[in-house]
């Protein structure tokens, strides 16, 4: 097999240099405050396998960019509410990294839950659907 250029390691942690990255227990906190959305970007899969966060909006890592977007025929009204803060997660925060680098370069701001929702579980965050 070719060697990559770059692998996902190095992707991700360039990725969290330069995003907003949420510690848990920050995260857990801002559950209760209303100008909050937090995105669930797992695949529906693991949401049914796990569970999720209460009142979290499931973006599938794949559509999440079309989604965003105003001008894309798949856009979702939940991200184009004003005065939202915009908080992103995946399972171990990889993709969830991944995935805001990205929005942030399309001029979407948003953060991301560092160590995913694992470690949400872990700290004993609220899951439904289990």
């Amino acid at each position: 097999m070719q060697k990559l250029a770059v692998n996902a390691a190095t992707l991700v942690a360039t990725a969290r240099a330069r995003i907003t990255e949420i510690e848990t227990q920050d995260a857990i906190a801002l559950l209760a405050d209303p100008d909050v959305v937090i995105v669930d970007i797992r695949d529906p899969r693991e949401r049914e396998r796990t569970g999720f966060i209460p009142g979290s909006v499931h973006a599938p890592r794949g559509m999440v960019e079309f989604w965003v977007d105003p001008e894309s025929p798949y856009f979702k009204p939940v991200f184009g509410q004003a005065g939202k803060r915009f908080v992103f997660h995946c399972a171990s925060g990889w993709r969830s990294a991944l995935t805001v680098a990205t929005l942030q370069d399309m001029g979407f701001e948003a953060a991301h839950l560092r160590e995913g929702f694992s470690a949400w579980v872990a700290a004993g965050g609220p899951v439904e659907g289990v």
